[in-house]
């Protein structure tokens, strides 16, 4: 776990050290902005909640993750340096992680630029901070699951903008299939087991401030599953 720790703290200094970092994360507060304030019409509603800003986050996020993601190791392949990644002493599950954690604690920054938000609603009127502490919690799930997911697709591929469109295309894929436009086509008991599949469906429960039990072990199971699809991509590629 030092190890994975160590990677990780690299990992998250060397983002900073590019000015692509400030432009992702610039980019999703100013869309976070714009949606709560202005598609949403915040004021115009004239009600203190946080509801918007949450409504759109599952969507936000995946393209946040695959910003994020597109280079975690397509950019090593390019650069050839995963092969002396693959074969230093460092196992892939510890370099997997390293690379995990640090996209997660890159996410709880994004988020945590968010916190003005209800900060600002609280000092207009009364907020109900349940439903906010919640989003919050589901988010950083949700953010988790889709960086598992974008790290698998960069593993798959040496091209950034090929994993970038890879990473969105499944990550609205397990958005989607938990939408009420896509299980309207199906019967009701085939539309429940997609509510229970899809990642936007599992996180408005969250964010409506109750923390399930069965939500929690979904994002995590679903976490852990792309991220030991990505140990064995890169254990694949160390015997080829």
């Amino acid at each position: 776990m030092d190890e994975a720790l160590r990677i990780a703290r690299k990992e998250f200094t060397g983002f900073f050290a590019s000015p692509a970092a400030f432009l992702f994360l610039g980019a999703f507060l100013a869309v976070t902005l714009f949606v709560f304030f202005w598609v949403e019409t915040f004021f115009a509603r004239n009600i203190a909640d946080v509801r918007p800003l949450f409504q759109w986050m599952p969507v936000l996020l995946i393209f946040l993750v695959a910003a994020l993601t597109m280079r975690a190791w397509s950019e090593e392949r390019r650069a050839g340096t995963l092969e002396t990644l693959l074969t230093s002493p460092v196992r892939p599950l510890q370099l997997v992680l390293g690379k995990f954690l640090a996209g997660v604690a890159l996410v709880g920054v994004a988020l945590l630029l968010t916190l003005p938000l209800p900060v600002t609603v609280a000092l207009l009127g009364p907020l109900d901070w349940g439903p906010v502490i919640g989003g919050y919690v589901g988010a950083l799930l949700l953010g988790a699951a889709y960086l598992a997911v974008g790290q698998f697709v960069s593993a798959l591929t040496e091209n950034q903008i090929l994993a970038f469109i890879l990473a969105l295309f499944v990550c609205l894929a397990l958005w989607g299939i938990g939408t009420e436009a896509f299980t309207g086509f199906f019967s009701d008991r085939v539309a429940a087991i997609l509510l229970s599949l899809g990642t936007g469906s599992r996180f408005q429960s969250i964010a409506r401030g109750v923390i399930d039990l069965r939500d929690l072990l979904y994002y995590l199971s679903l976490t852990a599953f792309f991220l030991l699809l990505s140990v064995g991509a890169l254990r694949a590629k160390r015997w080829v």
